[in-house]
């Protein structure tokens, strides 16, 4: 059943119960100097940003508006695969951005999702490359995405609009074979399509591969990229691609923040915020099922029915976890429903399998973490459903514009529990076409509870074989690794270790932010050991903390040419030393006398100790005092120290 929008006193009673209390009303009427304090860093604000941005030109009052793709003036080969797409007439995020892109300033781009945004900025790219210079293959566009499968949709929309151009791109992201892309790296693209950290990996690791030549610059949803984990990363890319580059940025929430612009090193970029970023398409219906706080074993039975009786075909339900998607998927094969699963735990192979099923219809579910939230184009997804709420609202943006892209309608369901109230408020709040409440019949949800409760048993022995099996295959590829390893010794030993910009101490630092980052519900067994490990031995403050990039980037240098120095101090003292005569060798005083001691090595410890003047016998120095006074010194050297000729003259002799 379905109540009233949001006007209606059903929903209102249900959304804004308790929204009017004593203390919202308390904290509304606060303090003047508060709100003095609050406008005055609204102001700053706004004049930082508008000092930032470029002010882009306003539309010709009397100007022709562009209807189709012949009036942006393109070249003819994009013009053909832009027909061969069956794309007529741009978007509106497409009309704004082309131009400017052409004209070669830096972007930030918003629009809703389903717009258009990778051929807005991949369109006058193209553009631009057809007249490059040809003398020698030079890297000349990069273009950054957060996810593996994004990559290859990027890629794959990049190669249709160049079918008719000699532009060639490349893919270069984890889960695939890294040789083969180093093969590819090395001939130089026009154009990469990357993720963030294979992409570090090929320039430190790999011969031949770098960004000196980079022209253009584009980050993909940049909202995610900025600000989850992928900062070192993201720094370190910056820090190899020159500053005159021209940076786009895309994102159905992208952000204004001068703080995560600024190290971008962009140059007066324009806004193009087509849409609010908050912003949802009119052709999408959002319905919420409540789920109450004392009910929230009833998610899987709610679930259930909707998928059996209502959603039956081309839905994506969004988890939290990828133990719950997983899961979830299990389920749906004892209920003889056609699933497939997308999230982390998967290699690389089973994440295409898994979009491919659902592409060609082979499966009716796609059980997904938000892995699939932002920038996939599936065509033909008449449902999302949210089976857990996500963190933030501008996620729950990206995972309702799955559906109703472009023209086509859609419908997005979510189960609300009593703790996602704040991310319903703002649904409301930014809805366009109204908002439903959907209500399941009890008994519908007693019914799949029961079914559900049936199978658990099973459930948990599939499951249970599944972690066997899994151990099995990590036994077995831990065998191989260790007898290729014997087998090939040398051959792997030969090529020079992999490095990486960070050391293991950073690693560990950024995974444990990571991980202090996620709420336990995000989190499978595993990774709450994780994450306790790293809070049980959590790194000190480092010297580095609250200083500034300058002075930090000084500090380093001091630190480095002290290093040098002292390097350098005891390379010069090994090299004197080096040059140092050796010690004279030891010397017996009496022919056939042995040194003290039972052995020579006993004899060079005793000798050793003896004082520098003591060194020689006192036989040989009288013989050396005899040779030099005369036979009178002679006479006086000992019986054992000298023999008679046939002469008869005395011989000395040394042992």
């Amino acid at each position: 059943m379905l109540h009233g929008e949001p006007g209606s006193d059903d929903e209102s009673s249900e959304v804004d119960d308790g929204d009017q209390s004593d203390g919202v009303e308390e904290e509304t009427s606060g303090d003047d100097d508060e709100e003095e304090a609050s406008d005055s860093g609204d102001i700053v604000n706004d004049k930082r940003k508008r000092d930032f941005f470029d002010t882009p030109p306003p539309p010709e009052p009397d100007g022709p508006t562009i209807d189709a793709f012949t009036q942006l003036k393109l070249s003819r080969p994009i013009m053909r695969s832009v027909a061969g797409l069956g794309w007529t007439k741009p978007t509106p995020v497409q009309v704004r951005t082309i131009p400017l892109a052409l004209q070669g300033k830096d972007i930030c781009g918003s629009a809703v999702t389903g717009s258009g945004k990778t051929a807005a900025f991949m369109i006058p790219i193209l553009e631009r490359l057809l007249y490059r210079p040809n003398q020698a293959p030079q890297t000349r566009v990069l273009v950054l995405v957060p996810t593996r499968e994004l990559g290859a949709q990027v890629h794959s929309v990049a190669t249709n609009l160049a079918k008719f151009c000699d532009v060639r791109i490349s893919l270069c992201v984890g889960g695939l074979s890294r040789a083969a892309q180093e093969a590819e790296l090395r001939t130089r693209p026009d154009i990469i399509v990357a993720t963030t950290g294979r992409l570090i990996d090929h320039v430190r690791n790999s011969a031949g591969v770098g960004l000196d030549g980079l022209e253009i610059l584009v980050i993909d949803e940049a909202d995610r990229i900025l600000d989850e984990g992928f900062e070192d990363e993201l720094n370190e890319i910056m820090s190899l691609t020159p500053r005159s580059r021209q940076t786009m940025l895309f994102s159905a929430t992208m952000t204004d923040d001068i703080d995560s612009l600024v190290r971008l090193h962009m140059t007066k970029p324009v806004r193009l915020f087509v849409d609010p970023t908050t912003s949802i398409t009119t052709n999408l219906v959002q319905e919420f099922v409540r789920i109450r706080a004392h009910k929230e074993e009833d998610r899987s039975a709610v679930l259930a029915a909707l998928c059996s009786r209502t959603y039956k075909t081309r839905c994506i339900v969004f988890f939290r976890s990828k133990k719950g998607a997983h899961r979830m998927k299990v389920v749906f094969g004892f209920l003889g429903l056609k699933a497939a699963e997308l999230h982390g735990d998967l290699t690389q192979i089973q994440r295409l399998e898994a979009l491919e099923e659902f592409r060609d219809e082979r499966v009716d579910f796609l059980m997904a973490t938000d892995l699939a939230a932002r920038g996939l184009d599936i065509a033909g997804i008449e449902t999302v459903i949210n089976y857990d709420m996500p963190k933030n609202y501008s996620q729950y943006v990206h995972r309702v514009g799955r559906t109703a892209r472009g023209s086509t309608a859609g419908k997005a369901i979510s189960l609300v529990g009593e703790q996602d109230r704040s991310i319903l408020k703002l649904a409301l709040k930014n809805s366009r076409a109204g908002v439903k409440h959907r209500v399941i019949p009890p008994d519908v949800i007693s019914k799949y509870k029961t079914t559900i409760a049936a199978i658990d048993k099973d459930v948990e022995s599939v499951l249970q074989e599944e972690k066997e099996e899994a151990l099995l295959a990590q036994a077995d590829m831990e065998a191989t690794k260790a007898e290729n390893l014997i087998k090939h010794k040398d051959e792997i030993y030969a090529k020079p270790a992999r490095t990486w910009f960070q050391s293991e101490k950073e690693k560990a630092s950024a995974k444990g932010m990571l991980l202090e980052w996620e709420t336990s519900a995000d989190l499978s067994d595993s990774r709450k050991r994780k994450r306790d490990e790293y809070e049980a031995g959590k790194p000190k403050r480092s010297k580095y903390d609250g200083l500034s990039r300058d002075k930090k980037r000084r500090m380093k240098i001091r630190e480095e040419e002290k290093q040098s120095l002292v390097h350098e101090k005891a390379a010069a003292h090994h090299a004197k030393s080096s040059f140092k005569p050796k010690k004279l060798p030891r010397l017996a005083s009496h022919e056939g006398e042995k040194p003290k001691g039972s052995s020579a090595k006993g004899a060079s410890r005793s000798l050793s100790k003896k004082k520098p003047g003591k060194l020689l016998g006192a036989g040989f120095k009288s013989e050396i005092r005899g040779a030099r006074g005369g036979s009178a010194g002679a006479r006086k050297v000992g019986k054992g120290n000298s023999k008679s000729n046939s002469n008869g003259k005395r011989k000395f002799t040394r042992r």
